[in-house]
């Protein structure tokens, strides 16, 4: 069985999934918090990172932490435009959260700078990533931004990224690409019944009908 640990950085989180001598590193964070996450990951054997949406809070180590710890990168095939251009999908908000949120991450996406890397896995909705050594699926979970995925580990924890936040209060995310897309992502969380949810930002919580 795959166990989970969070790793806090700043008002974000990376989780490290892990089990027997296989591990995998979800998300990255931001450039502050590198060190932190590459000690972490060298207390394990890590075999891959996972990005769960393309955006600068989650994917701004995973070069430097690839090139250290030698292993591959992957994430949806429909995020990779922003990882040279945040801008690339446009986000909006229709919560006073949500416009708050958005404003910080308009700033973020105009004043700091991802470098550059290549994916070279590309995972799908109900993707297995048994051969990484650990127990976790790809869950398809579009809306925030067209290729967000979630990681259901165990069928009974799911790494969600930012498919939804809480960061004041559990909820949808409060900022999306496509208000439609996100609402159906929601609901397919809320399907999986009783699950523990995993943040990108905030403290987990057990599942509900978002």
């Amino acid at each position: 069985m795959s166990k989970i640990e969070r790793i806090k950085c700043g008002n974000g989180n990376a989780y490290l999934v892990y089990e027997g001598d296989g591990a995998i590193l979800v998300d990255t964070c931001r450039e502050a918090s590198r060190e932190i996450l590459l000690q972490s990951c060298l207390q394990k054997r890590v075999r891959l990172i996972v990005l769960t949406h393309g955006h600068i809070d989650h994917v701004q180590n995973a070069a430097y932490l690839s090139q250290r710890l030698d292993v591959p990168i992957a994430m949806h095939r429909d995020d990779v435009q922003l990882i040279k251009d945040n801008w690339a999908e446009p986000l909006s908000a229709r919560s006073l959260l949500g416009k708050v949120i958005l404003k910080m991450s308009m700033k973020s996406f105009e004043e700091e700078r991802i470098e550059p890397f290549e994916p070279s896995v590309f995972l799908e909705d109900a993707d297995t990533l048994d051969e990484y050594g650990v127990s976790a699926a790809v869950v398809g979970l579009p809306g925030h931004t067209k290729g967000s995925i979630g990681l259901l580990v165990n069928n009974t924890d799911l790494i969600v990224g930012d498919a939804l936040m809480n960061i004041l209060y559990p909820t949808k995310s409060p900022l999306y690409g496509n208000r439609t897309i996100m609402e159906e992502s929601a609901a397919k969380i809320s399907s999986l019944g009783k699950t523990t949810i995993y943040f990108g930002h905030g403290n987990p919580v057990k599942n509900r009908t978002w």
